[in-house]
């Protein structure tokens, strides 16, 4: 994809305060906004403005602006990422709008974040992706935000496994359970069409499941086996009863190019389970537990000790020598959830200043796009496996 938008002159903006807008207020929006307001205060980040915050709304964006520390606010998003003084535009919008605003902004010269998944479509994220290649030859970076991998205890554990702590992986047990939907009476969402928001609990969460097992592993998938299921097809609408058309929930498995097997299980139907990310993974030395529920801790066996003295320990992680840690509070004080985003901003705008390319990439982002695409075509052949196509 070719872009008309001239070169940067400083593609890493030297000692410019960097601009930022946002679009999107709502859930992403809130917790990316908290991160930009809190970033600087524990991390040594370049300067940089909350600008402007984009939404539809002109009084709720108006609002959430105020609230959530934000210069100005706007509801054109193409007005602002044509302005001079936005550097970084963070899309926490709904995923349909994902690709159009992603390729606009980066073809305009702006750094971009994008919430996960990449996109509604295989095609959009290709295009997105190719738009993110083209600009990293001006200098132009871009991230999606699997904020997953900022929590402190799954950074620590790749650390383990890419130090062989783990032995040779042989599988993986990746569960993301909510409970949102379990009452059938719950009122229709963007979240349950399809047109809006490509997939159900596929798109929404296991793609967070399915990334941490490439991030964690360094693997790719090779084919997959899945399911798809809506268990309440109709629900509530504005105009009477509305026909649910995506995925209450989804099972795969996955065949790693190590030879490792993964298991995914993902549903917003699991009554009691509020927000629980389980991961367990087995290698012949070793093995590691992980619950989102209990984020700042870490389940590790070590099997190279004497059967006598084996058994899970549990690892608190909020030591200065943990990732990102050391940044917070004095050691053995947890953390929470909204500082995986702090993480990530921070992550973003070192990468910016240095000009190194951050990760997840929109080629990661994209990765794990093709295994939701695998995972729902071989959902709708009878679970036939199904080669991922890269």
């Amino acid at each position: 994809m070719t872009s008309s938008a001239p070169t940067p002159t400083n593609p890493h903006h030297g000692n410019t305060t960097l601009g930022v807008a946002a679009i999107g207020y709502a859930f992403m929006g809130k917790a990316h906004s908290n991160a930009w307001r809190n970033v600087a205060s524990f991390f040594d980040v370049p300067a940089f403005e909350q600008k402007v915050l984009v939404g539809r709304d002109p009084e709720q964006v108006a609002e959430a602006a105020a609230r959530y520390g934000w210069a100005e606010y706007a509801t054109d998003w193409r007005a602002v990422i044509a302005r001079d003084d936005i550097h970084i535009v963070d899309i926490c919008a709904p995923g349909w709008m994902h690709a159009e605003i992603a390729i606009a902004a980066l073809e305009a010269g702006k750094h971009v974040l994008v919430e996960k998944p990449l996109a509604n479509t295989l095609a959009e994220a290709e295009a997105m992706t190719e738009a993110a290649r083209a600009a990293r030859a001006r200098g132009i970076q871009s991230m999606i935000g699997f904020n997953y991998r900022r929590v402190p205890a799954l950074a620590l554990a790749r650390e383990l496994i890419t130090e062989g702590r783990l032995g040779t992986i042989r599988h993986v047990r990746a569960a993301y359970m909510q409970d949102w939907l379990s009452d059938a009476e719950t009122p229709m969402t963007w979240r349950l069409r399809k047109e809006t928001a490509g997939s159900g609990a596929l798109g929404d969460i296991a793609s967070h499941a399915i990334d941490q097992v490439l991030y964690l592993l360094g693997d790719t998938v090779t084919d997959v086996s899945g399911r798809l299921h809506t268990f309440v097809t109709e629900r509530p609408g504005a105009d009477g009863t509305e026909q649910v058309t995506v995925d209450d929930a989804a099972w795969a498995t996955l065949t790693l190019a190590s030879g490792a097997v993964a298991s995914v299980e993902v549903s917003r139907m699991a009554t009691g389970q509020k927000n629980s990310l389980q991961l367990e993974i087995y290698g012949d030395k070793g093995s590691l537990l992980f619950d989102l529920e209990n984020l700042n801790e870490l389940g590790f066996l070590d099997a190279t000790l004497p059967v006598r003295e084996q058994g899970f320990r549990r690892i608190l992680v909020n030591e200065p020598e943990h990732p990102y840690a050391g940044a917070w509070w004095p050691q053995g004080h947890i953390i929470g959830w909204e500082h995986t985003f702090t993480h990530q901003i921070r992550d973003f705008l070192t990468a910016i200043t240095t000009g190194t390319a951050p990760s997840p990439s929109f080629e990661e982002g994209l990765a794990v796009q093709k295994v939701l695409a695998a995972v729902e075509e071989s959902a709708n052949n009878k679970s036939t496996l199904t080669v991922v196509n890269y």
